[in-house]
């Protein structure tokens, strides 16, 4: 499925305000003092984002408006674009601008680029691990205020959003469970509350899973529970709702996962806890 570019206006004040993190000091000016004391402003220069190790590919506008929030006369070149697959060594991109303007963005645009990266690669890896037999859902467990752009780099790695936030889905937790005196009353409410959204509810033993299918949701979520007990609440829904698998849910694990008849599978792993990936960002002064 084509990758839908982001919309620049999800992340262009985040990364104004990651740059100004960077430059402005306490009277509230801009500077980069050791680029202004070692580079003449007459200097143009090109970046190179070079992979130190393979990898999925993700957050190149993002990265490229770190340049472009400094200067109007930046020139971005892309050769490998979000979602590709990188071998290391490889240049997923080119700027060109004023050497001062590539050293001001290279630290923010690379902390993007490397962050994002990161998720794209291991959920690319839990896709890869599924082999078609299961769909691969992120969670709602983001940096803060970085949501859109990691669950972007979920995307781009190959796998599915879940849910944006607290307000475009129902996902019934066990505390939302205690507090609204049982399952049924739980499915009862949202049913309630909007009846053309999808239930979710989640099951953490197999009783569980029998009064969220008797009380109608439309997908369980089987909160980590062994692989048989993960068959057995399969069998016993039997097709009457869908079933998660969330929990406990390695890349070691992920084929006997898939292989349980459950149609999706969450990972908060996929955005909390992403290594970054080793990108350089090599600068050459033009002539």
């Amino acid at each position: 499925m084509k990758l839908s570019p982001l919309d620049p206006r999800d992340y262009q004040d985040i990364v104004r305000r990651a740059l100004d993190e960077d430059l402005i000091d306490a009277a509230g000016d801009a500077k980069d003092i050791t680029t202004e004391a070692t580079v003449p402003p007459s200097i143009r220069g090109r970046g190179r984002f070079i992979v130190n190790t393979e990898c999925v590919i993700a957050g190149l506008d993002v990265a490229a408006e770190c340049f472009r929030a400094l200067a109007a006369d930046v020139d971005v070149v892309v050769h490998r674009g979000d979602g590709s697959r990188c071998a290391a060594g490889a240049v997923a991109a080119e700027v060109i601008a004023s050497a001062r303007t590539l050293l001001v963005g290279e630290r923010t645009a690379l902390n993007f680029l490397q962050r994002l990266s990161g998720v794209a690669t291991l959920t690319r890896r839990f896709v890869d691990a599924a082999g078609g037999r299961i769909v691969v859902l992120d969670t709602r467990k983001t940096t803060p205020t970085l949501r859109v752009l990691e669950k972007y780099a979920v995307r781009a790695g190959g796998a599915t959003n879940l849910r944006f936030g607290l307000f475009d889905a129902f996902l019934i937790k066990d505390n939302h469970i205690a507090l609204a005196g049982g399952v049924g009353p739980a499915i009862a409410g949202a049913r309630k509350k909007n009846p053309r959204l999808t239930v979710e509810i989640e099951a953490d033993t197999l009783s569980q899973v029998d009064e969220a299918v008797h009380a109608g949701a439309d997908v369980i979520l089987v909160d980590n529970m062994t692989t048989e007990d993960i068959c057995t609440a399969v069998r016993r829904v039997a097709g009457r709702a869908k079933i998660e698998i969330s929990g406990g849910v390695t890349l070691e694990r992920m084929p006997e996962l898939a292989a349980t008849g459950a149609d999706f599978v969450s990972i908060g792993a996929l955005t909390h806890s992403a290594p970054a990936i080793d990108i350089s960002f090599d600068i050459t002064p033009l002539d």
